[in-house]
């Protein structure tokens, strides 16, 4: 077997050296054949991103699992707002404020209000929690035949490729019934964060020094923030606030509204008529994108950018840094602050107010205040030269990406682990839009595109250039 792998790789080597230039060439050809000549666009009145040119989304369905807010109307006028996030109609800064006064952990409530439109009682809530921590137990031998067997350097597509591999587990996978697929929904709710960190943990034992295989299975007396730092470290070790601000991360990642990419790719991906473990790959590949789930990575390249290259972190010293990023001067040369602005937020966004408050709690427990404050250095700098370099219409603000990197790096998690950590939370809010779907769509999503590509007369091959 080992032979055999090596002479594959050889021979993979010898075609890629053999096809470089040709590919080369014909990616020159496909990018000059693919082009579209931009001004197309407003001639045809394209809502590019399937937004309006004010950069409000376009309106293409209804939904109750969760509104994002940014503004009201007042006199005829829009008028910008604090940013507010409803899930089921609840604020979820309530949700998190009243999980923190009553002492308690509330993904798993959030979970429940997503999928069933209410707020559970105890007992509901009790019985819900232990149903998770039950189907939380992945199919006998799957670690053993799916995570062990082919590990994969990126977290993202190994737990993709776990997701389509429990199709097969399922005994009935492609029956799209709405019980059926809650049953499968809340299994890939417990499950999800035994994929992402079982195969974190494989991968690492092949490929780097880490010398021994840790596998713990999740207890079930505790939540889901608990198991995810149970299982993950070595020692099982973690304080209660440590498991609480990762509780309130995954709260704030649950939904976003359906719009969002990974979201709306459940939509799309559900009018087919496809299955659930079909559906929810697909919106894990979205997610992986590093204009949607993978931003906060590029938050903590840019970050250790900064404390790589300025020397005091005093304000006048940052900000003049964060001119040099927008001027394309320093770091990637994309002339952008990342986490900062956002597509509907624009005075805050209440997941980046939350979690920077409990990042400022972690940051005193772990002795990095000082690191705190060059976050929120970056932030105050970054609004002013933004909007003075680029002369917008409406302010911008911090979004969730800057606070969250920040706060999972305090709670030594692996940055492999950043955007699997989004999933783990995002998977609830898929499972109650798909369900939506389901029961409301009823015809599948198909938007228009407009071909402005001629008409052209066939011509025989010998008669081609």
């Amino acid at each position: 077997m080992q032979w055999e792998l090596i002479i594959l790789d050889f021979n993979e080597a010898n075609l890629l050296v053999k096809y470089s230039y040709k590919i080369s060439e014909l990616a020159e050809k496909s990018a000059l054949s693919n082009r579209i000549e931009p001004s197309l666009y407003e001639k045809y009145d394209v809502k590019r991103g399937l937004r309006e040119s004010n950069g409000k989304g376009v309106l293409c369905g209804l939904t109750e699992i969760s509104e994002v807010t940014s503004w009201k109307e007042e006199n005829g006028r829009r008028v910008e707002i604090p940013g507010i996030l409803c899930y089921q109609g609840y604020n979820v800064k309530d949700l998190v404020k009243n999980c923190i006064a009553e002492n308690r952990f509330g993904f798993e409530e959030t979970v429940y209000l997503l999928l069933f439109g209410k707020l559970p009682n105890r007992t509901e809530f009790e019985e819900f929690s232990e149903m998770l921590s039950e189907f939380s137990v992945l199919p006998r031998n799957f670690v053993r035949d799916v995570i062990m067997k082919s590990p994969s350097k990126d977290m993202m597509n190994m737990l993709a490729r776990c997701v389509l591999n429990l199709y097969s587990y399922d005994p009935d996978p492609d029956n799209v019934n709405i019980s059926n697929v809650l049953r499968q929904c809340i299994l890939l709710i417990a499950q999800f964060p035994m994929l992402a960190i079982y195969s974190y943990r494989v991968y690492r034992y092949y490929n780097t020094n880490d010398g021994s295989l840790i596998i713990h299975k999740p207890k079930p007396e505790y939540s889901t923030a608990q198991n995810i730092l149970h299982i993950l470290r070595k020692d099982s070790e973690f304080t209660d606030l440590e498991a609480k601000v990762l509780d309130i991360s995954l709260i704030l990642h649950a939904d976003h509204g359906g719009g969002n990419n990974s979201t709306f790719t459940t939509h799309v991906v559900t009018s087919s008529g496809t299955d659930t473990y079909s559906s929810m790959a697909a919106s894990l590949g979205s997610l992986k994108g590093p204009k949607h789930g993978g931003a906060n990575i590029k938050v903590m390249q840019m970050m250790q950018n900064i404390k790589e290259n300025v020397r005091d972190w005093k304000e006048d010293t940052v900000t003049d840094y964060i001119d040099k990023i927008l001027k394309k001067e320093v770091f990637d040369h994309a002339g952008l602050v990342y986490g900062m602005g956002h597509a509907v937020y624009t005075l805050s966004d209440p997941r980046a107010e939350i979690l920077k408050l409990y990042a400022e709690k972690l940051a005193i427990e772990k002795g990095r205040e000082e690191e705190y404050h060059l976050y929120e250095t970056v932030e105050n700098s970054a609004k002013k030269l933004i909007n003075e370099q680029h002369k917008l219409s409406k302010p911008v603000c911090a979004n969730v990406d800057l606070y969250s990197g920040f706060v999972y790096s305090m709670l030594n998690l692996p940055t492999d682990l950043y955007t699997p950590l989004f999933a783990i939370s995002r998977v609830g809010g898929w499972s109650a839009h798909r369900m939506e779907e389901l029961i409301n769509g009823n015809r599948i999503i198909r938007p228009s595109y407009h071909c402005v590509k001629p008409d052209l007369e066939y011509i025989p091959m010998d008669e081609r250039e």
